[in-house]
């Protein structure tokens, strides 16, 4: 009990000391002078606008829309207050008013979707009576206007202010993910589209939507509508329609978020059988049909010509360059059942190895998608049972079997980008302040040259669905998630828990304040609690 209450006493004497304008996650370069003044910001005067010679102007939807969001996020009843927050007042005479956020866009293009390649660095410069945001492109806007609203603070008497600060930011990985998994429960578009909204508050940049698996298949294809009519838990009630997946897509584009889909194949796909007969492979008992079945079906050209189809739609429905195709934990015990089977083995000179089959089916997923012209990202277990892939393959790396790092090493030394997920399984969750482990994880620190660490593009907080829903999903994300946020945005020299203690506690509250029901990380407690009490 005592060492308990000598850490609870710790914590608090951190949150008495946080800095006024700490960032999550942490800038690059951040300098705010020590008495260096601030900017007062009126409610009714203050605007957003665009920068004389900015490329980027009015009409840009991508600005526009933050514009208005970031307007309702800053001017809130839910921000903190020394004392019960008092009407606004006009600007008392020792600090001048600022009453514009210029916004400054080198790069004229406000129409298209982000990318692995897309520009995120911005400068900020906060200086008396005058606000600018300068990037290289939208994206880099988005960013730094997260940033400006998290250094908004208000005074005892209810006085929006911001600090002088001058910050040059860019993340450190160009792949800061989060993956939800929709078939395990389904998610409400509503609670997906929330996620997003607090991905973008975390400065996350990609959504993997993991949308069908075993038990359900929830989305509506137009080609194969059985799919989901025999997949889905419910066809009427737990599916994204086609309007669900645009309204996505297009929220993820104005929040800078790219939504990369995974199909996941050949294994995982048993709620893909109902709706499409003759895809999966018959499992024997001895020398008859089980009745049960198991992965796509490798030996049949029909197999192929679904395949193909399925892609093209998806192809054209999500707009990434890259697709998800999974093939992990591919069960080979049906596969070894199935005469049929044998026998293409055998034609094929493959022997017992049923790798080489997986191998097969894969290398041929990986023609069809690239005809398609998009790339492919495959779970770590098609690298290991040695599929030949396509040079600009990325791994995504996941399983604990053996020391994730090593893994690490051995993709990139094979030439592949890397994507890692081992450590940030935060479906997984243990009593205490687990966040802990995952701001501790460094990416790069495996054995291997500097052009071996160049192929690591970033990773993936995962949340697996097996005891999440709607219910659950979002105290379980946050801000445990915003670990793994800082981790893949900030300079590698960022790793002071102490430090990331307090941040992080400060924008928890930050979270509740925007309505996000963010678990809290210990003892403690937040000016403007869950609710608005």
């Amino acid at each position: 009990m005592a060492a308990g209450w000598a850490l609870r006493r710790l914590l608090a004497v951190l949150l008495l000391l946080q800095p006024a304008a700490a960032v999550w996650p942490r800038p690059q370069v951040q300098h705010t002078p020590p008495g260096g003044g601030r900017c007062l910001l009126p409610p009714a005067r203050f605007r957003f606008g665009h920068a004389a010679g900015s490329a980027v102007g009015p009409g840009c939807t991508v600005l526009e829309a933050a514009f208005q969001r970031y307007r309702a996020l800053l001017f809130t009843a839910g921000r903190p207050t020394g004392n019960r927050p008092v009407p606004f007042t006009e600007t008392p005479p020792q600090a001048l008013p600022c009453t514009q956020l210029l916004v400054f866009v080198t790069t004229p293009d406000c129409d298209g979707f982000p990318s692995l390649d897309s520009k995120e660095s911005y400068k900020l410069s906060v200086s008396e009576g005058s606000l600018l945001l300068s990037a290289d492109a939208v994206w880099g806007a988005l960013r730094g206007l997260e940033t400006f609203s998290q250094l908004v603070g208000r005074d005892q008497n209810g006085t929006y202010y911001i600090n002088k600060t001058e910050i040059v930011d860019f993340p450190r990985f160009p792949h800061r993910g989060l993956l939800l998994d929709t078939s395990r429960h389904y998610l409400p578009l509503r609670a997906i589209l929330e996620t997003l909204d607090v991905m973008a508050y975390n400065k996350f940049n990609v959504f993997h939507w993991h949308i069908v698996d075993d038990p359900s298949f929830p989305y509506e294809s137009s080609t194969f509508p059985e799919l989901s009519k025999q997949g889905a838990f419910n066809a009427m009630s737990h599916v994204y329609t086609a309007g669900d997946v645009r309204t996505v897509i297009e929220h993820a584009r104005l929040c800078g978020i790219r939504v990369i889909v995974e199909f996941d194949t050949p294994g995982h796909t048993l709620s893909w059988g109902p709706g499409a007969p003759g895809l999966l492979t018959p499992c024997y008992s001895g020398k008859h049909p089980s009745g049960t079945y198991g992965p796509i079906n490798p030996v049949l050209n029909s197999t192929y010509q679904f395949v193909t189809s399925l892609f093209q739609e998806v192809s054209s429905v999500f707009p990434d360059f890259f697709l998800h195709l999974g093939g992990d934990e591919v069960d080979f015990t049906c596969w070894k059942s199935n005469p049929e089977i044998h026998a293409f083995m055998k034609q094929m000179g493959f022997g017992e190895d049923y790798r080489k089959l997986e191998s097969f089916y894969i290398q041929r997923l990986l023609d069809i998608v690239s005809s398609l012209g998009k790339g492919s990202i495959l779970w770590q277990e098609v690298f290991d049972n040695g599929v030949k892939l396509r040079p600009d393959s990325i791994i995504h790396v996941w399983k604990s079997s053996k020391p994730y790092m090593d893994e690490m090493a051995d993709v990139t030394k094979a030439g592949y980008q890397a994507l890692l997920s081992t450590p940030w399984y935060l479906n997984r969750i243990s009593y205490g302040q687990d966040w802990m482990a995952a701001y501790q994880v460094e990416p790069l620190k495996f054995e291997g040259s500097a052009k071996q660490k160049d192929l690591v593009i970033g990773g993936e907080a995962c949340m697996w669905g097996e005891y999440v829903d709607v219910t659950n999903l979002t105290p379980r994300l946050w801000p445990r998630a915003g670990a793994v946020a800082e981790r893949l945005w900030s300079n590698a020299s960022v790793r002071s828990l102490q430090d990331a203690y307090v941040r992080l506690a400060a924008f928890r509250c930050q979270l509740l304040g925007r309505g996000v029901q963010a678990q809290p990380l210990y003892v403690g407690y937040c000016e403007n609690e869950f609710g608005g009490f």
